[in-house]
């Protein structure tokens, strides 16, 4: 074998490795530029959701607007924004009065819990300081809260844009391309990851806001305080994969354990209860709506939350599965990179380019 034939498998994997490297770089460095872009693109996939939603409604026989449709998915993701906000504020403000007792309980039940001396009284009061200190936590959200203020005009801005431009994307896009064959090859993969991405969030909203509802219901049923700061969390936390489901069950039991002191029963009654919901809705039902069309490994999304979550911490973790099915999408419709897409998928099966399918499928 030629020497320039070995070595240049090895030079074009060094490249691969020093744009990787450069590219989890210039994220984490950019964060603060790219981050609101990104917001504003998932806001605009959900406005295009809610659109479509508001068309299928029917006047007589004809169909409302298209100009409308936007219009009221606009005042609707607002409105519901607007809801959620006002929902949980007001519940916020009393947080920080009931963090005493709730330390005073947990220290309750610690005793009573075998073998406590490994890690003593004074490590458990650390431990619940920690784990309990509300006026932290509600710092932390003001700072957040605070934050996507600040980068609020700014997304509010490029979703303006996005909705404005998207009806002429496709004459710039072929005036860019100039090639007819590339261009459709280009509109193939924009339409396949608008489709999916739509329908995963589209899903991931329904069932997310199941999971939040019933949860929130739950709870003010078995007199949980906050039901209604739990559900919102639990609803945001579906989100995440498995991890965010893992602490949106552990979560509501801890504070079911420490609102009161005899507070056990109702706190494996709480995990009983959510973790039932997480099961049925997360297992059961999500994945009978999703169906295989989004068919990512479980083990590659699990790695990609990482990823996205030491690059962009929280906001890395909501949109990691948005970005793994973009770039499982994109790696597909190139024959180089098609392998990369098949370890990616669960059951190694991918939908390929038409013109990659007639060729297969020729005797």
């Amino acid at each position: 074998m030629d020497v320039r034939q070995q070595i240049t498998p090895l030079i074009s994997f060094a490249v691969s490795a020093v744009l990787v490297a450069l590219s989890v770089y210039l994220l984490v460095v950019g964060q603060q530029l790219l981050l609101p872009l990104v917001i504003a693109i998932v806001f605009w996939f959900l406005i295009n959701v809610l659109a479509n939603l508001v068309g299928r409604l029917h006047i007589g026989q004809r169909h409302l607007p298209r100009p409308f449709c936007f219009l009221a998915a606009i005042l609707l993701f607002f409105a519901a924004v607007g809801i959620i906000v006002q929902f949980v504020s007001g519940s916020l403000n009393d947080l920080g009065s009931v963090t005493r007792v709730y330390e005073a309980n947990l220290r309750h039940h610690w005793q009573s819990v075998p073998f406590n001396e490994t890690i003593g009284s004074a490590g458990m009061s650390q431990i619940i300081g920690e784990w309990l200190d509300i006026s932290a936590i509600l710092t932390g959200l003001a700072l957040t809260f605070t934050g996507l203020a600040a980068d609020g005009v700014l997304i509010t801005i490029y979703v303006g844009f996005m909705l404005f431009e998207q009806g002429n994307f496709k004459a710039k896009l072929a005036a860019l391309v100039g090639d007819p064959g590339r261009e459709r090859r280009v509109l193939r993969i924009i339409d396949k990851v608008r489709s999916d991405i739509q329908m995963y969030i589209s899903i991931k909203l329904l069932t997310s806001l199941m999971t939040g509802i019933l949860s929130y219901i739950v709870l003010r049923a078995l007199g949980i305080d906050f039901p209604e700061v739990w559900g919102v969390l639990i609803f945001l936390l579906n989100f995440i994969p498995t991890v965010g489901s893992i602490i949106a069950t552990l979560f509501p039991a801890v504070i079911a354990l420490a609102q009161s002191p005899d507070g056990i029963y109702l706190s494996l009654t709480v995990l009983v209860l959510i973790g039932a919901l997480q099961v049925i809705i997360g297992n059961v039902i999500e994945p009978r709506l999703m169906g295989t069309s989004l068919n990512l490994s479980p083990i590659v999304i699990l790695f990609n939350l990482a990823l996205w979550g030491y690059i962009w911490g929280i906001a890395g973790m909501f949109l990691c599965v948005p970005f793994l099915i973009i770039t499982t999408i994109v790696l597909s419709h190139f024959p180089k990179t098609r392998p990369i897409a098949i370890l990616l998928s669960s059951n190694g099966q991918i939908d390929l380019p038409d013109e990659t399918s007639e060729l297969l499928n020729k005797p």
